[in-house]
């Protein structure tokens, strides 16, 4: 490092010594880089890294089905009949209700059952809303349900983009387009954080501003979800659907969650896709022909919940059930302000651009930079210098600096390695 980084470097350290109660890194298992030493893991907004806590849930899960065999659906530490409800934090961090989310299926599976649900499109209110760079899946997803239905996609879909020098949609571009297109919107599907540049969108006003247009306000929280503070339910938040393996670090495409308001599952004229799993607990195990679905967000289920994953997921929710996302979101807040500030430093003498938003309320723990050529620069900040980045096409790189493990050392090393590549 070059005297500026040195002195950086002791600022760094002084800051990690300090107590946090967002600070975990010891419980999770940190990869080692081409050097041995443990890497500076900046791709938790692709997939998180693991908890120690996650491995031993799995653990006991087996040991479970090796002990008891199909008794295990009741006994034991953690019975699997009713396992799905020990995963209940995850309703506390998008700020549901009793009810109101659970976790099931994938990301993009439950975007298709929600879908099922509440696009329910007629001749003249056919149209859904989405982010021109919406993440790949959840366009393919909007699209089939369009053509599902006999709608042209290209009709169908409206793409929105954000006006010239903002990084994501603001209200205002919401309000056009509801103005623009009038009676002919049926959903607004939307990503609260733009995985490619980070931008967090103001859910609360572009929901209200939805539904009084008469459209469905639909919410894409992968990039969000464990991230920045949600309230779901305060925000009146029609449906909302994530994955757990980016900031929850449950683990490789383990399970989505699901989030349905309260007054909108209370509506038993809503027609869903139904299975067995989603039926009323009280009687599922009578199996009676008749679909009567359970209360709330879980009669949206369908099948047997996979346990191994589901451990894992609970081995994870138990760090931001401990931790709190108020102290989460504290340190994120630190942690990356004090990365924004490196790189604005490094782009002042180098060839790159920050993308994501200055305004801290305006973006969660992710910096995208704009750079000539974002996978060859990712690829040698690893094996250079032991820094995990990931890229997206065409020439953008994110840094995540996931608050219960990164550094502010790892943010100087970050900062220093891109200085040098870029030189």
């Amino acid at each position: 490092m070059n005297d500026g980084f040195d002195e950086l470097a002791a600022q760094a350290a002084a800051a990690d010594a300090l107590p946090d109660p967002a600070w975990r890194q010891a419980e999770f298992a940190i990869p080692d880089g081409p050097d041995g030493a443990p890497v500076a893991y900046f791709a938790g907004n692709s997939l998180g890294l693991q908890p120690h806590r996650a491995a031993e849930a799995v653990r006991e899960a087996l040991d479970s089905w090796g002990r008891f065999g199909v008794a295990g659906h009741l006994d034991g530490e953690h019975p699997w009949m009713p396992y799905h409800t020990e995963l209940r934090a995850a309703a506390r961090l998008v700020g549901a209700e009793e009810g109101e989310a659970v976790i099931m299926n994938s990301l993009t599976v439950n975007l298709h059952l929600m879908m099922s649900t509440f696009y329910r499109p007629t001749a003249e209110r056919y149209r859904i809303v989405v982010e021109y760079d919406a993440f790949p899946s959840d366009r393919y997803a909007v699209d089939s349900e369009a053509a599902l239905h006999g709608f042209d996609p290209a009709d169908a879909i409206i793409a929105l983009r954000p006006a010239a020098g903002q990084a994501g949609l603001q209200p205002r571009d919401i309000a056009d387009c509801l103005a623009e297109y009038g009676d002919s919107i049926a959903l607004v599907l939307l990503g609260a954080v733009n995985f490619r540049t980070g931008a967090l969108l103001d859910v609360a006003t572009i929901t209200e501003l939805t539904q009084r247009a008469g459209a469905v306000a639909g919410w894409d929280l992968a990039h969000a979800v464990g991230n920045v503070p949600l309230r779901l339910h305060h925000w009146n938040v029609d449906f909302a659907v994530w994955c757990t393996y980016k900031y929850l670090n449950a683990g490789p495409g383990s399970l989505g969650g699901c989030f349905v308001h309260q007054r909108r599952s209370a509506d038993t004229s809503l027609p869903r896709p139904s299975g067995w799993w989603g039926h009323d607990s009280r009687t599922r195990f009578a199996m009676p022909d008749a679909f009567a679905a359970q209360p709330g967000a879980e009669g949206w289920q369908l099948s047997n919940p996979p346990i191994l994953s589901m451990a894992s997921v609970r081995g994870a929710l138990e760090l931001f059930d401990e931790v709190g996302m108020t102290a989460i979101r504290n340190r994120s807040l630190r942690l990356t302000g004090f990365l924004e500030s490196m790189l604005h430093d490094v782009a002042r003498r180098r060839p790159m651009r920050i993308v994501t938003p200055t305004d801290p309320n305006q973006r969660g723990a992710q910096l995208s930079i704009e750079v000539a050529d974002a996978a060859g620069l990712t690829e040698r900040l690893a094996a250079n210098h032991g820094v995990v980045a990931d890229d997206r096409p065409p020439n953008i790189i994110r840094l995540a600096p996931a608050p219960l493990y990164t550094s502010f050392a790892d943010c100087v090393r970050a900062a220093a390695a891109l200085d040098q590549e870029l030189a």
